[in-house]
């Protein structure tokens, strides 16, 4: 029988493909994405596809026509199971196939779920998602044939894995870790187990309702739970994971929030000391202290692009050791794969913590003190969206002001720094604001809110209520 299928437009996104389950992602389209990516796996000479699935109650209904498709393009089918992102993405680079493809709603709501992509261990995105649905839609796959399947448990291999790389000696940290219903539970209690010290688990049980809390430590709310044990227990940290353990949350021992840029000063130090002079990269988002301070640290920083997989392109073409996101995104290429490990990044930060002379928080406090806006998110058209950074790009050049353009327009003033991007994967643009004092803030804050009017748009909510990834 002939294939074609047509997407949703809404799913095909830059970096993968995500929707509303039975709404905007049905089984057929899954279907139709293995067997579109098969074929593309196939027309480059590969032939064996990595498959896994977070603990969304979706997640295996959808698992089973993903499978089929691929294996209608004639791929050899591993099937990695229930588990967290990165889990997959160890599971493809160890046994080198030729492309991976994980079932994940990541730190989405409930009802929502979605793919994530590589191709020869390397990101899947942008113009090759685009791809996928002009394929499905033209028909555009390679003959019928019928595949095969296997079952392959990593799990084992990637805990001991993680483990290997512990660097905090004996010392007996006291850490409380939330798994938020996530799909780290199976593999979580078995690191731990690994590690010296006390280990607390909240939420280890795989449910992919998250009735304890959504499932993205980047938002406060969502992280209280977190911070009251860390507090009750006196923990050294407290560690959190979103829906699928590809991004981290980090509360200190004084229950004060880690935020991802603050994560990344105490990563890059450690790391700087190995690789001293190599480059570390943020995303815009990012914290100006953070660029200082890897400056500080002997590293050459670099401010790029949000979003993962262009993260980890730079990364590979750099060379560099090191990055992450203010959404919590932290990639290792120094002793790791390169790509986003929030267990890996979190037996790191306990290396480090249990080598530390005093608390973490003492760290997080000696860091330059700056005030600033929560990410800032506002609607705006997708066909608008792009037109008013270009506005704003013309009139801000026009005027001479300091600016970086690599991802929307991020300008530097003796106040400090205001950033506006549009979103690549909902129709919203994206601010933030950050000063060395409070009238500093407003001035910056005022010049952005200046910009949009000029642009016929109205002043974003600075109350944080829109923040989030």
């Amino acid at each position: 029988m002939a294939f074609r299928h047509d997407f949703d437009p809404t799913v095909l996104r830059e970096y993968d493909i995500r929707g509303i389950v039975d709404r905007t992602l049905r089984k057929a389209d899954a279907f139709a994405i293995g067997r579109c990516f098969g074929s593309v796996v196939a027309r480059g000479g590969g032939a064996t596809v990595a498959v896994g699935y977070d603990g969304r109650l979706s997640s295996p209904d959808l698992e089973t026509p993903l499978v089929a498709g691929l294996r209608a393009s004639g791929m050899e089918v591993i099937r990695i199971g229930r588990g967290p992102t990165p889990m997959l993405y160890f599971a493809s680079t160890i046994m080198k196939t030729d492309g991976a493809i994980m079932l994940t709603g990541s730190h989405n709501p409930p009802d929502y779920n979605g793919f994530k992509m590589m191709l020869n261990r390397k990101p899947f995105f942008g113009t090759q998602i685009g791809d996928i649905g002009r394929m499905a839609a033209a028909g555009d796959v390679v003959a019928e044939a019928d595949g095969s399947e296997r079952e392959v448990d990593v799990s084992t291999e990637y805990v001991a894995r993680l483990l290997a790389d512990w660097d905090g000696g004996d010392r007996l940290l006291k850490v409380v870790w939330d798994n938020g219903n996530g799909a780290a539970g199976d593999v979580l209690p078995r690191l731990v187990a690994g590690l010296p010290g006390e280990h607390t688990i909240l939420f280890p049980e795989i449910d992919g309702r998250f009735p304890n809390h959504h499932p993205d430590p980047t938002v406060a709310a969502n992280v209280a739970q977190l911070v009251a044990e860390v507090r009750a227990r006196g923990a050294d940290l407290g560690i959190a994971f979103d829906g699928d353990a590809d991004r981290i949350g980090v509360v200190d021992d004084s229950g004060a929030i880690l935020f991802g840029d603050q994560l990344l000063v105490v990563l890059a130090r450690d790391v700087l000391k190995t690789h001293p002079g190599a480059t570390i990269i943020a995303d815009v988002k990012a914290s100006q202290v953070l660029f200082d301070e890897v400056t500080r640290a002997g590293g050459n920083a670099l401010m790029w692009k949000t979003g993962h997989s262009l993260i980890k392109a730079k990364m590979a073409e750099t060379g560099s050791p090191l990055a992450g996101e203010m959404s919590g995104h932290v990639f290792f290429a120094d002793k790791w794969y390169g790509f986003d490990d929030a267990l890996y990044a979190a037996v790191r930060l306990l290396g480090i913590v249990a080598r530390m002379d005093g608390p973490l928080s003492k760290v997080r406090a000696a860091l330059p003190h700056v005030v600033n806006t929560p990410e800032l998110r506002f609607d705006c058209g997708d066909a608008r969206k792009f037109v008013v950074i270009e506005e704003v790009a013309a009139r801000l050049k026009a005027a001479g002001a300091r600016l970086s353009d690599i991802d929307g327009v991020r300008v530097r003033t003796d106040d400090g720094w205001w950033l506006l991007r549009a979103s690549n994967t909902q129709a919203v643009l994206v601010a933030r604001v950050e000063a060395s004092t409070e009238a500093g803030l407003e001035r910056l804050k005022q010049a952005l809110v200046d910009q949009l009017a000029l642009s016929g748009l109205a002043s974003p909510d600075f109350s944080g209520t829109n923040a989030g990834h």
